[in-house]
């Protein structure tokens, strides 16, 4: 056509380059998470293996402020956080790319690269890195295609404004530009539908695994050796506070994992390897034709701050974790207990701690008398009473090594100390439930209520303040064992009007009270926190 601009010298309109650059890094790590899910290997999804070596690095206080602005949707935030700024990325890769297509591919082959590496750091090599190649050759296709697209677009609308300044007549013809419009649009819309149509792909190939169906045919797990049955007046939900024992679905997780790890009960292994006498290997069903006993234990996270909501309770079923280490023969010098997960993990927990008969630390297969939730281990974790998560609570558990401290699990590799003498013992701890904070209440007699735990030693009394005012002891739920949490209640009578702040203590039955000091959970090193909680809230 006379007077037509070349592709090669055409400059793309801002939108079109911006947008050819968003659909080529949206493209890219949708076939990326596609051929993952084909693999039924979510961690050789680039985007989540980015996610997941982002977690890694994280600074510690930086988790924390997560954790405690975001709860448990921390990891969405974190997914979304990263969905906008490959996004800004794309579109920046296109709009240095307006006039040539370089620019943009070394953005987008970086962009491959540091998912490639991602992806080999989670998931190891071999079939994994099928999935960031792909996701690194369709991102460089597609960009340079859309690139290409969108400078014909261009250069035809350069012909048009040319054609009009010489003829301005009408035609009822489609113009150049309206051509290259079309075959832009085209393009786009077809890049856009297939990455669409790839990530939906790839989330349900990952989800096909049919979780559900193995826990249906675990069935109900009916212990040897159940636990007491929970007495009469063990909690005052009617009065605001938490139920004694937490519904599977509503016990807290707090864990490292993007996604949550889809095993099946009937593929599990566990062994149980390193300083012992004789290397073990059991099936879930070994496990389940086993004596099985019943705990019924308070879990605690080391994250969770003064009040916070991360203490909850379950009827634990598994088989007492020091029989079998007894079969395997602990070797002499063994001070640790790694446990692995099916993904890589480690938690290391001190072995002093479980080898001791009145300690209640199981492999666990189930939870309230049903199979572990996926988010809660199934197949199989560990349990351990009186022990933070992150030194105990091996969910999706694949081994048991016997080794020293001289080897770091994965807090430990991150600066987190790992000490045997008590600073992973969970802390004596206390909370207010009701009233809730800034709730208005009545004038006249009003009912405090909350919790208290002190695993392993238990709670021996809870005294509330109001204002500042004296010390007062309040009532105490039915103990049900010193590895739980126990309810408290109070009321007082309260006649003036306004802003009240109510202050709760425990002390546990070694004699230890709650100090006043504040501490943040991990200050800097994961100590537990430390305070008293209060509530503020108002009288009418």
């Amino acid at each position: 056509m006379a007077g037509m601009t070349s592709p090669e010298r055409a400059v793309a309109g801002r939108v079109v380059a911006g947008l050819a650059g968003l659909l080529a890094v949206a493209a890219a790590l949708a076939v990326g998470h596609l051929v993952a899910g084909m693999l039924l290997a979510t961690s050789a999804s680039p985007y989540l293996a980015v996610g997941n070596a982002a977690i890694d690095r994280t600074p510690q206080p930086v988790k924390e402020f997560a954790v405690a602005q975001f709860g448990t949707s921390d990891k969405m935030v974190l997914l979304l956080g990263m969905a906008v700024v490959l996004a800004l990325v794309g579109l920046i890769a296109g709009l240095v790319s307006r006039r040539r297509v370089l620019p943009g591919l070394i953005v987008i082959v970086a962009l491959g690269v540091v998912g490639g590496l991602a992806v080999l750091e989670q998931a190891g090599g071999g079939l994994a890195l099928l999935a960031p190649v792909a996701s690194l050759l369709v991102g460089v296709g597609v960009f340079w295609w859309l690139h290409r697209l969108g400078l014909r677009r261009a250069a035809r609308r350069g012909a048009d404004d040319a054609s009009a300044s010489r003829e301005p007549t009408a035609s009822a013809e489609p113009t150049a530009s309206a051509l290259g419009r079309r075959g832009f649009l085209a393009g786009s819309t077809a890049v856009a539908a297939g990455a669409a149509l790839s990530g939906v792909g790839g989330t349900l190939l990952a989800h096909r695994t049919d979780v559900a169906a193995s826990r249906r045919a675990v069935g109900t797990l009916v212990p040897a050796v159940p636990a007491p049955p929970i007495p009469p007046g063990a909690d005052f939900a009617e009065l605001g506070t938490p139920t004694f024992i937490t519904p599977s679905p509503e016990f807290y997780r707090v864990d490292v994992n993007l996604r949550v790890p889809r095993l099946l009960a009937e593929d599990a292994r566990l062994r149980i390897t390193g300083m012992v006498d004789r290397e073990l290997e059991f099936g879930f069903a070994d496990l389940r034709d086993r004596r099985l006993v019943e705990r019924t234990i308070t879990m605690t996270c080391v994250s969770n701050y003064v009040g916070g909501p991360y203490v909850s309770t379950s009827n634990f079923v598994g088989v007492p974790l020091r029989e079998l280490l007894d079969e395997a023969g602990v070797a002499p010098g063994a001070t640790q207990l790694v446990g692995r997960t099916a993904d890589g993990f480690s938690l290391g927990t001190p072995l002093a701690w479980v080898l001791p008969p009145e300690r209640e630390a199981l492999v666990a297969i189930g939870m309230n008398r049903e199979p572990l939730l996926p988010e809660h281990g199934f197949p199989i974790r560990v349990v351990v009473a009186g022990l933070y998560g992150y030194v105990s609570a091996t969910k999706w558990l694949s081994e048991l090594e016997l080794t020293t401290f001289d080897f770091d699990p994965y807090w430990e590799q991150r600066g987190w100390d790992n000490d045997p003498e008590g600073i992973v013992r969970i802390k004596t701890q206390s909370r207010i439930d009701a009233p809730g904070s800034f709730e208005q209440v009545p004038a006249g007699a009003v009912t405090f209520a909350g919790i208290a735990w002190a695993q392993t030693v238990g709670i021996a009394t809870v005294e509330i303040r109001v204002d500042g005012g004296a010390w007062l002891v309040t009532e105490l739920s039915t103990e049900v064992n010193v590895n739980t949490w126990r309810m408290w209640r109070a009321t007082m009578r309260i006649a003036e009007p306004g802003a009240h702040t109510v202050e709760v203590r425990a002390t546990d039955k070694s004699g230890d009270t709650q100090t006043p000091m504040r501490a943040a959970p991990i200050n800097p090193g994961p100590d537990g926190a430390t305070g008293r909680h209060s509530v503020t809230f108002t009288v009418t």
